[in-house]
């Protein structure tokens, strides 16, 4: 079974982070929603609070198929300065395991630790000058090798699916898109 790793932190996009929590548990990915505080409940972007199934510090990323980075700000930002998670993410694509993040989690996570370089990738507008040495492109939703990328909000379906054609297959991606009634 595929495993994901999906990272929440306080001021993190919920619906961003949890649309695809949703697509991926549906499609029968293994999923562990990560905090990256120093406990596993969150506020997200909209005051919502949320229960993380575990830290980052309780977590070994080193079985996951994926890291999924939500946007949202200041969440962005505090996945960004999180060392073990960078570290974590490093690691990941060392090993040829793939990365997924929406919004401004490409840019602010991954594009300004240079993670992205020679990769096209979208995040969302306004963002794009952190995208160090990456190809910004204005698709909704960009795989470039290990890297999967959407712009916002209005493609998190959209990315969910990707994510799940790429660890199981174009087949489940579509039975899921069906029994969601995705249009």
């Amino acid at each position: 079974m595929a495993k994901a790793y999906a990272m929440i932190a306080n001021g993190t996009e919920e619906a961003e982070c949890l649309g695809v929590v949703d697509i991926l548990r549906r499609s029968g990915i293994e999923t562990v929603l990560v905090s990256v505080e120093a406990g596993k409940d969150v506020v997200s972007s909209h005051n919502v609070r949320i229960q993380a199934d575990a830290t980052v510090a309780e977590t070994d990323f080193s079985d996951g198929d994926v890291i999924f980075l939500p946007g949202g700000m200041p969440g962005s930002e505090h996945l960004s300065a999180c060392e073990p998670l960078i570290a974590a993410i490093r690691q990941s694509i060392a090993d040829g395991r793939r990365i997924a993040a929406i919004c401004a989690a490409p840019a602010v996570v991954l594009g300004r630790h240079g993670l992205l370089a020679g990769k096209r990738a979208t995040c969302y507008p306004g963002f794009e000058g952190d995208l160090k040495d990456a190809e910004y492109v204005l698709e909704g939703v960009v795989t470039d090798g290990i890297f999967t990328t959407g712009k916002g909000l209005g493609v998190v379906l959209d990315l969910g699916l990707e994510i799940v054609r790429l660890l199981i297959s174009e087949e489940a991606a579509e039975k899921t898109k069906k029994a969601i009634q995705y249009c």
